[in-house]
């Protein structure tokens, strides 16, 4: 699975969930000389807008990567400053009930990335859910996409920084059944992965 399909699903999922969403792939950013692209930007509104800043990793990028720390610091880049630019700016706003952005690292639930995750899910599952875009309250997300095939609408995250820890009973109840995700984690024949 490559990353143009995973964001082809995102936006198919946006397009069907949301009203009038600002959808822009490969998103440039530049914060005091510091540039950067993301793999997408979604805007909706709730009625407040919230961002959702996507950076997206198949099996191409895992296996290029020289490990888990730089997938992070590519992330952590990402948030430091994509919302730093003047033209993706958040403003503060009163009675605001969600957060105003949400920095998304997704994974394909493939066999190479659910190996890559199991083996790092220490420094994955290290990633603080709680995050501020200058003033405005932010969520950190790292995930495994589910619902890839079907509806749109269907589509999921399976988050591993959050409450369920990767391979804790909380993160197998997450796992939608017969999904690719379910077939990954059986696939992965090592210790590292028990999945039903």
């Amino acid at each position: 699975m490559r990353e143009d399909a995973l964001a082809t699903r995102l936006v198919e999922h946006y397009e069907a969930t949301a009203d009038d969403p600002a959808i822009r792939l490969e998103e440039p950013y530049d914060a005091d000389g510091r540039e950067g692209v993301v793999d997408l930007f979604v805007r909706t509104r709730t009625p407040e807008p919230v961002d959702r800043v996507i950076e997206l990793k198949a099996d191409a990028a895992v296996r290029r990567a020289t490990g888990a720390n730089e997938v992070l610091r590519q992330y952590r880049r990402m948030e430091r400053y994509f919302h730093a630019d003047a033209s993706h700016a958040l403003r503060p706003k009163l009675g605001r009930s969600e957060p105003g952005a949400r920095y998304l690292l997704c994974f394909a639930p493939t066999p190479t990335c659910v190996y890559h995750v199991a083996t790092n899910r220490t420094l994955y599952g290290s990633v603080d859910p709680a995050a501020r875009a200058g003033d405005v309250p932010a969520v950190r997300t790292v995930a495994f996409l589910t619902g890839l095939d079907g509806d749109p609408r269907d589509l999921g995250l399976v988050s591993v920084n959050g409450d369920a820890a990767f391979g804790s009973e909380a993160f197998k109840r997450a796992v939608p059944e017969d999904s690719r995700l379910a077939e990954s984690l059986r696939a992965v024949d090592d210790d590292l992965v028990e999945f039903p």
